[in-house]
């Protein structure tokens, strides 16, 4: 076969005046070669007409295909493979031949079947991709898995990045509400996957019936909720990138943090920084871009969306009330009385009509008791053997004056009086800061008797101080001017005998 210095030096001579028989004489050609190098200026590339031959595998070429076909309605995970295909060929048929032929052949197969694409392109300020990605990072405990909900345009490639505890409706909607603050404007179109925390049902094509949680989201923001086709991740590419960039450039190394707040922050500060590089193939940074998504994108609303899923609960005797298997407390005024329980990323806060009545750190463990002290007080004071016997009593951590004083109240008055004065002091706490009742409690701690009367009364007086009324502890009160005695009137009674002038 000849190469393309074959034809060069073929050309060449011809050009330099030999004719054809003379190159064919030194070249060692037929005429006809000859020719033919002359016809075009390098070799053509040799390409088969027809399929090469298999004397071995071409009998079982029947065989694959089935096993191929069979494939393509089983789950991805249990498809065959070219190894798996050959095990078969050789259990089944008896196929002698060896492994690689089984591979190009079943290779070749799957490229013809292969799926291509179109480019697309979208348009300013109507496109955003979110999808969950997952970090390792090193906590001051030790190193946690954690999910991070990820945001991107479609159109500018600005992405946004947000730790979060959960991958749950509850943090789904933090996450969704942060990012809209973070952009400072609302996509027209917003797309997932189809998460169960979103997505309730799935029909045929892309119709969803997404929650009534994210549907009230879209609703307030105003924005088309829109869902890529089950296991087609590659419908949101932009997402795609920024779960690998995140893994790959913003977590490593392996990102060492107190806390999710400090781990967000370094996210947001990578995320930032992004608006001054450029996407290859485009002229203009990201920053540059984004403001044309800004642009055409929704505003946002007046009042930001409240990120919570909500549940009607019913108080029990013990002060409860049960959410997502745990129970968190409330104040004795709610005992036996329907209440609404609305569940934050972050805390949980129970209301009574429109009031916040108690409120908690959201706790993601199961069967615990998350219960606040302050509202058992009503209830301690009838039931006082509780201070010892109770959990969230007993457990309580208070400063070392309330021990001393407890201990004081009860060498005074007894241990059972002792411990209801002392009762009447944690009350206070109910409506006065634990700074303000420490306070009062060590200025009164050097009087003896030790009561819980005074520490109340000082406690009255500290608060109409810090409120500025006239009058109260502390407050700016005009000066009293008392004349000296004169002691001369009282000789002059002795001198006359101790009668009045003029009796």
């Amino acid at each position: 076969m000849l190469t393309v210095d074959d034809y060069a030096r073929i050309r060449l001579a011809h050009r330099d005046g030999m004719s054809i028989r003379q190159i064919a004489s030194t070249f060692h050609h037929s005429r006809r070669k000859v020719r033919a190098v002359l016809a075009q200026p390098q070799p053509t590339p040799y390409t088969r007409t027809q399929p090469p031959p298999a004397p071995v595998l071409g009998a079982l070429h029947r065989a694959i295909d089935a096993i191929l076909a069979a494939d393509a309605d089983a789950p991805p995970k249990q498809r065959h493979t070219a190894m798996q295909v050959f095990r078969r060929l050789r259990d089944e048929h008896a196929y002698p031949g060896g492994y690689d032929q089984v591979r190009r052949y079943v290779g070749k197969h799957r490229r013809s079947r292969q799926e291509t694409f179109i480019p697309l392109a979208h348009d300013p300020g109507v496109r955003l991709e979110a999808d969950f990605g997952h970090i390792h990072v090193d906590f001051p405990d030790g190193r946690r898995l954690v999910p991070v909900l990820i945001n991107a345009w479609a159109y500018s490639h600005y992405g946004f990045a947000l730790a979060l505890p959960t991958e749950r409706t509850e943090a789904i909607l933090a996450g969704m509400v942060a990012a809209f603050t973070f952009f400072g404007c609302v996509p027209r179109e917003v797309w997932w996957d189809n998460p169960r925390t979103v997505v309730r049902l799935i029909f045929k094509g892309r119709e969803r019936r997404p929650n009534d949680y994210y549907l009230a989201l879209a609703s307030h923001y105003r924005f088309e909720a829109l869902f890529c086709m089950p296991a087609r991740g590659n419908e949101k590419p932009h997402a795609e990138t920024r779960v690998r960039v995140l893994q790959q450039q913003w977590a490593t190394p392996v990102p060492r943090v107190a806390d999710l707040d400090a781990l967000n922050d370094h996210l947001r500060r990578r995320a930032t920084a992004e608006l001054n590089r450029t996407v290859d193939g485009y002229q203009e940074s990201i920053g540059q871009r984004f403001e044309r998504d800004r642009a055409r994108a929704v505003p946002l609303p007046e009042h930001a969306f409240d990120p919570c899923i909500q549940a009607a609960a019913v108080v029990d005797k013990y002060q409860t009330v049960q959410f997502d298997n745990n129970r968190y407390s409330v104040p004795r005024a709610c005992a036996f009385r329907a209440v609404t329980v609305k569940g934050y990323v972050d805390r949980v806060e129970v209301a009574d009509g429109r009031a916040v009545v108690a409120r908690h750190r959201r706790s993601y463990a199961r069967n615990e008791q998350i219960l606040d002290p302050l509202h058992y007080l009503a209830t301690l004071g009838r039931k006082p053997a509780a201070l010892d016997h109770a959990p969230v009593m007993r457990d309580w951590k208070l400063p070392g004056s309330f021990t001393l004083l407890r201990e004081a109240l009860e060498q005074r008055h007894g241990p059972t009086a002792g411990a209801r004065q002392y009762i009447r002091v944690l009350q206070l706490l109910a409506e006065h800061p634990l700074a303000r009742v420490q306070q009062a409690v060590e200025a009164c701690s050097d009087l003896r008797p030790a009561q819980a009367e005074r520490i109340a009364q000082m406690v009255v007086r500290l608060a109409e101080r810090d409120a500025g009324v006239p009058g109260s502890l502390g407050a700016a009160t005009p000066e009293l001017q008392v004349p000296r005695p004169d002691l001369g009137r009282f000789d002059q009674l002795l001198e006359d005998g101790g009668q009045a002038d003029g009796e």
